[in-house]
């Protein structure tokens, strides 16, 4: 008799079939092994996470900080991360309306499974990060992709947004900034979405992830133009090189947040406690560390533009903020899955490859300039050699 699983393993699968993580694992792999290679394929700083975070750390382990916790996160870190956003957004806000989750990942799950499910439909703004398919079609819900397209600079086309909507509708997802392409949705962007969530009683779901790398540490905020029906979804894994730490957020009304604390209860259990005195201690030097990734992915990516700028064949978008850069690689006239493996296979520089984030970014690489000076600059000339030896034939 053949075995079945539940439908969940399909909704969840990669679309097509194709792991857009296969190539980057290969690289990881081969620099593990020892081998000359440049992984720019995920966004991991090459830096250490600050050390009175790590001290907080210790220190609440060594007290014995090892059992369970609240399962949506200790009143002082939930009190901690409603003042950040308070201070962020202009959002008044409190305890009762934050939930301390694994990382901006599991918020984005936790979200998925309280907002909608079978028979309905989540809008979401192509390009998206590579999980929002499976997290959104995890709840049972059909993610309908509304471009943001870059003839527009990636800005989304509100009235091709609006005529998305159904009467099976629930919520719309996006990332301001986003991941791949950097763009931060402008006070005209979030005014229209805000907009057709009100008239049509649609949830937002904003991550906004990568806000405290924008100029300024904050962007223009949905929250604040509609706190009755926007979650936004944030995380330390940026902004204090917190990566492996897994400390995310959602901030929402206080009915969701009673939700999704049902939903961790049984998937999370509580964050460990000694991981959420760090948090408390990271977000205590919150405007210290944001100023320091700020001005460090700064200088990566005018450098990494000018190293890349000229170059036969292809094209580097400027983002306006994060640790990514599209790069245009249409001209080369290889696919942007050719073009990644092949240049991967001849110069041992791992990007991902475009399509992996939705059809609007498909002839385009992304690459993470979340790097030392020395490895973008070796990146930018192997890039060059290969785009130079591709043209001659």
């Amino acid at each position: 008799m053949s075995r079945r699983f539940s439908p969940l393993v399909e909704w969840v699968a990669h679309e097509g079939g194709n792991d857009p993580w296969a190539l980057h694992w290969e690289a990881r792999n081969a620099l593990a092994r020892g081998e000359d290679v440049l992984v720019m394929s995920v966004g991991d700083p090459d830096l250490d996470t600050p050390k009175a975070v790590v001290d907080a750390a210790v220190t609440a382990l060594r007290a014995g900080d090892t059992h369970y916790t609240e399962s949506i996160g200790r009143p002082a870190l939930r009190a901690a991360i409603a003042a950040m956003h308070t201070a962020r957004t202009g959002q008044v806000v409190g305890s009762e309306n934050a939930a301390v989750l694994a990382g901006t990942q599991n918020g984005l799950f936790v979200a998925s499974l309280c907002l909608a499910g079978h028979g309905e439909e989540v809008i979401a703004l192509d390009p998206m990060y590579t999980t929002y398919p499976a997290a959104i079609g995890a709840s049972g819900a059909t993610l309908v992709r509304v471009a943001a397209p870059a003839s527009r600079g990636f800005h989304p086309d509100l009235a091709a947004l609006e005529s998305a909507v159904t009467p099976r509708t629930r919520a719309i997802y996006l990332a301001t900034p986003n991941n791949p392409t950097g763009v931060i949705l402008g006070e005209a962007d979030c005014d229209g979405i805000a907009d057709i969530a009100r008239r049509h009683g649609l949830w937002i779901v904003s991550d906004e992830v990568y806000a405290g790398i924008a100029e300024g540490g904050h962007v223009p905020s949905l929250a604040s133009r509609l706190p009755e029906r926007v979650l936004t979804l944030g995380s330390l894994s940026k902004s204090h090189a917190m990566t492996g730490w897994r400390v995310g957020w959602v901030v929402g009304p206080a009915d969701f947040i009673a939700h999704a604390e049902n939903v961790a209860l049984c998937m999370l259990y509580g964050l460990p406690g000694f991981i959420q005195e760090a948090a408390l201690a990271a977000l205590a030097m919150r405007e210290e560390a944001e100023a320091a990734i700020r001005d460090y992915c700064r200088v990566r990516r005018e450098l990494f533009l000018r190293e890349l700028e000229g170059v036969q064949g292809i094209r580097p978008c400027r983002p306006d903020a994060g640790m990514f850069m599209l790069i245009d690689v249409r001209a080369t006239g290889l696919t942007t899955a050719g073009f990644v493996r092949r240049l991967f296979d001849a110069e041992r520089v791992s990007l991902l490859d475009g399509a992996a984030f939705g059809r609007e970014t498909e002839g385009f690489v992304r690459a993470c300039f979340a790097a030392p000076e020395s490895a973008l600059l070796d990146a930018a000339a192997r890039i060059r050699r290969f785009c130079k030896a591709l043209s001659a034939g």
